[in-house]
């Protein structure tokens, strides 16, 4: 007896990451440009650093995914964002390698291990969740930073 149900399709998923991809990026167009790269609270980061994170993480690992290269994590890009507007295109561009990336992964693959560099063994499904919880995380220190700015954050529904 086959007991596996698919609940998610690849398509719906891509959706509902990119989705959170859109939301994130308001939350990076609210901040005042000196406060997106200086402010922060308790100790955290700015958020401009948080966003270089998601960055790093988001279409690199996708593409380590897709070739099978478990090159080591480095939040460090080729070259260094010194403006919101670097960032939000960054993040453009990331998105289309998501989409790109995307459609090179099988079905059958989302169940298979990866080791996600180098030292993230997981089914692939759970490298992704990670890459979506991660963000959802960050964002949340996003909205704090915007509230205690006295600005109001995008509705956490907002997905476009």
């Amino acid at each position: 007896m086959n007991t596996t149900a698919q609940v998610i399709s690849p398509e719906h998923l891509l959706k509902h990451w990119q989705g959170h991809r859109a939301l994130t990026r308001h939350v990076i167009e609210a901040f005042p440009e000196k406060d997106f790269f200086e402010f922060s609270i308790g100790g955290m980061r700015p958020f401009a650093k948080m966003a270089s994170e998601l960055l790093s993480i988001a279409a690199p690992a996708l593409k380590g995914i897709v070739n099978r290269n478990e090159q080591p994590y480095s939040e460090q890009q080729t070259e260094t964002l010194t403006t919101k507007a670097q960032f939000l295109q960054k993040w453009d561009e990331a998105t289309e390698e998501i989409n790109q990336y995307w459609k090179q992964i099988p079905m059958e693959d989302f169940g298979k291990n990866f080791n996600l560099f180098g030292q993230y063994e997981f089914p692939i499904i759970e490298n992704i969740f990670y890459f979506i919880d991660n963000e959802i995380h960050h964002r949340g220190q996003g909205y704090v930073y915007l509230r205690a700015l006295g600005i109001e954050p995008p509705f956490f529904w907002t997905r476009e």
